[in-house]
């Protein structure tokens, strides 16, 4: 999105996702020096407040254990320091996409105990670099430990963008979160990550992205006489 900050003449925030993870989890995600360079130069034209740091989905096994992620962590903390006010984390999910690829995570099933020893950990770095943290629609509450709980995007922070307060809640998930618009796809992202929840026919991801076709008006594919077409109320 950098090469067309210019052309978008609305308030924007991203939130972006970097997590530790190496290709045995992540199979096709880019370098993460050019995430956290991307995030920097969002940060300088945006503003701090626009960018959010998503370390998510968390997942815990033989080789990505809790001191890995404190070292990673922290190093990531450490690199945005200054460029990232608020960070946002949560565990993972038995998503149908976790569950086939489950013999290779290895997941650890975290115990209460576990999660106030990943929280405590985490404050103490976030506090270290001045950046806020919440967790995403988590039901442990970490509050105790000094976590926001809130939602990804509250009211308060879309009348902040959009100056409208007649948000009704998001119905697809009962987390909080305004009503909004996804305008992805599912089996279409070519990263492959084995914690996906938006990839859960991976045998149909390549096939799907070679109907892509950008002058279509749809993501992949074409509109066909069996579509309908529904016009948004704003």
């Amino acid at each position: 999105m950098l090469p067309y900050l210019d052309k978008i003449n609305i308030p924007s925030i991203f939130q972006v996702t970097c997590t530790p993870y190496t290709s045995d989890i992540e199979l096709a995600v880019g370098d993460k020096k050019e995430i956290i360079d991307s995030m920097i130069e969002l940060s300088r034209r945006l503003g701090k407040e626009n960018v959010v740091l998503r370390y998510d989905p968390i997942l815990i096994n033989d080789k990505y254990t809790v001191d890995y992620h404190e070292r990673a962590f922290e190093r990531l903390c450490s690199l945005l320091e200054g460029y990232v006010g608020q960070v946002i984390v949560s565990f993972v999910d038995e998503y149908k996409n976790v569950n086939r690829h489950m013999g290779k995570l290895k997941i650890k099933q975290l115990s209460e105990e576990d999660y106030i020893n990943i929280g405590k950990r985490l404050v103490k770095i976030t506090n270290k670099y001045g950046m806020s943290i919440q967790t995403c629609y988590e039901k442990n509450d970490l509050s105790s430990l000094g976590f926001i709980q809130s939602a990804c995007c509250t009211k308060e922070l879309a009348y902040r963008l959009t100056g409208r307060s007649n948000f009704p809640k998001w119905k697809a998930r009962d987390c909080g979160c305004v009503e909004m618009v996804d305008i992805g796809a599912y089996n279409t992202c070519g990263h492959y990550c084995r914690y996906c929840y938006a990839n859960y026919d991976e045998k149909n991801v390549a096939l799907n992205r070679k109907k892509h076709d950008e002058k279509s008006s749809l993501l992949i594919g074409y509109l066909d006489e069996n579509d309908v077409i529904k016009v948004r109320k704003k």
